[in-house]
């Protein structure tokens, strides 16, 4: 059996849900009225209806985000929400706290979000033996250990390919309480990794005076869709349910056109995972929305850096250097891409992202409403493309239609129609009439052809007609347009009727937990959840740091990403080129707010904690068991 390939789109809303299907998702995500990780990203039961109905139609998925920690005051109403998300046709629920799995639940999908610890294949096999049908992975994940998780057990897994990256392990991030009592598990990510930060050494020296030091390069594995299909990978996610909608419907696009070059040359082994194809009036590319840079994080395993210090905001497409100032304006290289009204984006004197509006462009030069002076040399991005956008947001730059055949015959008192739609669904209408010979000899066919090929806004393209009459009979064309769109409106209404749920039913297990001790980071807030662990063999478990925080002392981050590499000053990777090693602790600071990083670099870590905990640090030799090196 063919494997299917989805690729899942954010849903802020009904309309960029819609949007997304539209260009090509086989699925989307969408916060419910409560209960997702993005608090101003919620949606009412009506509109996640619509958006159910909408996606049926081209066989697509929609799958809603309960992906916060709930508090025991909660989880009553919790279970409602799931019950009428179930009964509005939800294809399954992406949840985090696992109060969910032991509540008496409709037979409904559960996907585990990337915040319950998708990181390794011990995890990911709990969780498919305890009833969940899907695994979020991690994004720090590499393509070897996606690989080792998939060879482990059978659970779908879905990979996030493009958007914004939390430069933490997902759900297990804690700045946003200890810096202003936020909670990113409960919905409420104050984005604390994007401020700009002073960092100082052991001795009290400051190393860098104003950077944003946390903030990481948005995510582009475009170009890793074979490999990560190849390790397991069935469902590529893009990040983004605060984005706009021309993020969302450019990247959608421009994945499903990588996605579908792929499936092309692998017909044998893999499918699309919906119906329909889509009709683009534009060229997507992605670094032409919404990005900080890109890069691939881990999934090539650590060979660069990802940090975009400079700012956390928009850094776009790049176009090329400024070669000359003229009067007050630019000379830049590929200046033809430009239009009046871009933003462009650039590193000023100072070191500090700035910005300025095209006015107007003559000749080859660019000219800004606000001069600023540069460098020649400089590279100039451009991070708003009011051409490009205007485009991309019109309703018909990405159409999506299902493929229908249509067969016009007669019957001994009329006119019949069928169609059939590429998935197999049939409609049959007849059109009861008294049957007249045309009075001219020329044939009726060919104009009665071009009628039924005119599908206008429904969501059919018509591929094939067949029309069979045993004479020339007339028929008015207005006879032969009511007869088209009733057949193809019935057909919409046959495709969401007849679409197939998956549903499962969730049976209290009690395999053992990979591990008996857990910590806050594995956010236990509840009563339901602290029991579900127990049954499984758990036999420590802390609060949730929502529940226990010890303000000045805790762990606020474990993190990938790593502030020694970036600087080059790495004991693994960068030995040789190092120097003189950095006096630690190293300290983050952000007016009020300090921080101290600690460096595991067996496990290839660092962690960020508050300004006041007590903490041992093992020189970085030491720890890679560099005893003898000299230094």
């Amino acid at each position: 059996m063919k494997k299917k390939i989805e690729i899942l789109a954010p849903a802020k809303n009904l309309v960029q849900g819609m949007a997304a299907i539209n260009a090509g998702a086989d699925a989307v995500y969408i916060g419910a009225p409560q209960f997702g990780a993005r608090t101003n990203a919620t949606n009412s039961l009506e509109d996640i209806a619509e958006m159910v109905k909408y996606a049926h139609l081209f066989k697509a998925q929609v799958f809603v985000v309960i992906n916060t920690i709930l508090y025991d005051n909660e989880l009553d109403l919790c279970k409602k929400l799931i019950y009428q998300l179930y009964d509005i046709g939800v294809d399954a629920l992406i949840v985090q706290d696992m109060a969910i799995m032991e509540m008496d639940l409709p037979p409904i999908v559960i996907h585990a979000s990337t915040q319950a610890n998708n990181r390794d294949a011990k995890h990911v096999k709990f969780l498919k033996d305890a009833g969940m049908k899907r695994a979020v992975l991690a994004r720090e994940l590499n393509l070897d250990q996606v690989r080792e998780i998939s060879e482990a057990t059978d659970i779908e897994l879905e990979f996030f390919v493009s958007g914004a990256l939390c430069v933490s392990f997902s759900g297990n991030c804690y700045m946003s309480i200890a810096g202003g009592e936020r909670s990113a598990n409960r919905g409420s990510c104050a984005q604390n990794c994007r401020l700009p930060y002073q960092l100082i050494d052991g001795t009290g020296k400051t190393l860098i005076a104003n950077s944003h030091l946390l903030s990481i390069k948005d995510l582009d594995l475009s170009d890793q869709l074979p490999n990560l299909i190849d390790a397991g990978v069935t469902s590529f996610k893009i990040e983004g349910r605060l984005k706009d909608i021309v993020y969302v419907k450019n990247n959608t696009s421009f994945l499903r056109k990588k996605l579908d070059a792929f499936l092309e040359q692998n017909t044998d082994k893999y499918q699309k995972a919906s119906s329909g194809r889509t009709f683009y009036n534009f060229e997507p590319e992605m670094d032409r929305s919404f990005n900080r840079g890109y890069t691939d994080y881990f999934v090539n395993k650590r060979k660069e850096k990802i940090g975009n210090w400079e700012s956390p905001k928009s850094q776009g497409q790049l176009i090329g250097k400024l070669l000359e100032i003229k009067a007050n304006g630019y000379v830049i290289e590929n200046y033809e891409k430009l239009n009046n009204g871009d933003g462009l984006y650039f590193i000023n004197e100072q070191g500090e992202a700035d910005g300025a509006q095209i006015n107007i462009i003559v000749g080859n030069v660019v000219v800004p409403n606000t001069f600023k002076p540069l460098p020649v040399g400089t590279v100039i991005y451009r991070n708003s493309d009011a051409e490009f956008n205007k485009m991309v947001e019109k309703e018909n730059s990405a159409v999506r239609k299902i493929g229908v055949s249509l067969r016009f015959t007669e019957t001994a008192d009329g006119f019949q129609l069928l169609a059939v739609d590429e998935d197999g669904h049939q409609c049959n209408l007849t059109l009861d009439t008294t049957k007249e010979l045309a009075k001219s000899q020329e044939s009726v066919i060919p104009n009665i052809k071009k009628n039924l090929a005119k599908t206008g806004n429904t969501p059919f393209t018509v591929d094939e007609i067949e029309v069979e009459f045993s004479n020339n009979w007339f028929l008015p064309i207005s006879k032969v347009n009511e007869v088209r769109r009733e057949v193809l409106e019935q057909l919409v209404d046959i495709r969401v009727k007849e679409y197939h749920r998956e549903e499962f039913q969730i049976t209290k297990t009690d395999h053992p937990y990979p591990v008996q001790k857990l910590d806050f980071m594995y956010n236990v807030s509840n009563r339901l959840a602290r029991a579900f662990y127990k049954r499984h063999g758990v036999t420590e478990i802390e609060k949730a740091f929502e529940l226990q925080w010890d303000p000045g002392k805790a762990r606020v981050m474990t993190t990938k990403y790593c502030v020694k590499y970036e600087l080059g000053k790495c004991a693994r990777f960068q030995r040789d080129t190092m120097g003189e090693k950095l006096v630690e602790p190293l300290t983050l600071k952000h007016g009020e707010n300090e921080y101290k990083l600690k460096f595991n670099c067996k496990p290839c870590e660092m962690e960020i904690w508050e300004k006041d905990a007590e903490l041992e640090f093992e020189d970085e030799d030491e720890q890679l068991g560099y005893v003898n090196y000299k230094h």
